[in-house]
Formats: structure tokens, C-alpha cells, sequence
């Protein structure tokens, strides 16, 4: 049976927020994912969409979300939560060129996100825009499949007199 995976063109909004301290002078965090109809989709370089002393934020195009089977469970995590985010994993670049916070991967799949944490990589959430979460809703209810509750056996101690008990012993420490 092929894999289904599923793709959805999003834009990633990174922040630039200058900071007043002694030892950072600005911090870069993820602003927003919106989704971009893939008609509608503008291939190419980051855009500066607001430049202000408040701040910075540039649009990166070409960011897609994946739907993967193995990764349903991820997804149901997400979509049943209070809050559903949308995960975007950064890295800062060592160019001079502007931008230098760049998107590598947005999912939405919570195990995804934090095997990236443990692994030492920046993620942060934005908030799940509704048409992301109707598009993947019928994903996760098709793949995710909960594994079946198994009765845990408890160790009896006292099954088949397994262990003997002080008042059986004879008084007198004969056998």
C-alpha cells in the first residue's frame, strides 16, 4: 500500500523584535503561518513586509506543511489539545544577509516538534489558523488508528503460595 502524504503551501512571518539589553540587541521568533492556495503561490526570496523601530517581519514563501501517516498520532495530540499550533523549527544563519532567522520545517504534528527540541533545535508555535485545521482533521481521522488498551497482568505474589508466609513456617527454625 503507497503512503499518502499530504502538502499545504503555507508563508512563514518571522519577527524581528529589538531588544533593550546589555548582551542581546534583538530576538527573532516566528510571528505567523498563513496558508497560501497554491494558485495564488509566489515562489522566490523573503520579503520585508514591515520595517519600523518597533520591529521587523519578513515573509518566507515556499514553506510547505506535510501530512505523513506515520506521523497521525502527532496530529491528534495537536488537534485535541486546547490550543492547536502550527510548529515552526528555525535556525539562525551566519550570513550577513537580512533576513538571518530563516524557517527550515513547519509541521503540525506535536511527536515532530519535540523530537526537533531534543534534538537542540529552536521551535516555537504559532496559533493553528482554521483552514489548516479543517484540512488535516480528515488526514488524522483516516490515518490515526489509537493502540488498543491491554490489561496490565499484576505480579500476585500469592499466587500458587509462591511465597511462604511466617505463619506457615514451624516455630523453632526447623524445615
Amino acid at each position: 500500500m503507497a503512503s499518502t502524504v499530504l502538502h499545504y503551501a503555507v508563508d512563514v512571518l518571522m519577527e524581528r523584535v529589538p531588544l533593550e539589553n546589555r548582551w542581546v540587541d534583538e530576538r527573532w521568533q516566528p510571528r505567523a503561518v498563513v496558508p497560501v492556495a497554491e494558485e495564488l503561490r509566489t515562489p522566490g526570496t523573503p520579503d520585508c513586509i514591515v520595517d519600523s523601530p518597533a520591529g521587523t517581519t519578513w515573509r518566507f514563501p515556499d514553506c510547505v506543511i506535510e501530512l505523513h501517516p506515520t506521523e497521525a498520532e502527532g496530529y491528534f495530540l495537536n488537534l485535541t489539545s486546547e490550543t492547536p499550533l502550527v510548529f515552526v523549527m528555525w535556525r539562525m544563519t551566519d550570513d550577513a544577509d537580512e533576513p538571518r532567522a530563516r524557517p527550515v520545517v513547519v509541521t503540525v504534528s506535536y511527536n515532530q516538534a519535540g523530537r526537533s527540541m531534543d534534538g537542540g533545535e529552536r521551535v516555537d508555535p504559532v496559533p493553528m489558523p482554521d483552514i489548516i485545521r479543517a484540512w488535516m482533521t480528515p488526514f488524522m481521522e483516516t490515518h490515526y488508528k489509537p493502540e488498543p488498551k491491554r490489561k496490565n497482568k499484576r505480579n500476585d505474589p500469592f499466587k500458587d503460595d509462591a511465597v511462604v508466609r511466617d505463619r506457615d513456617r514451624p516455630v523453632g527454625g526447623g524445615s
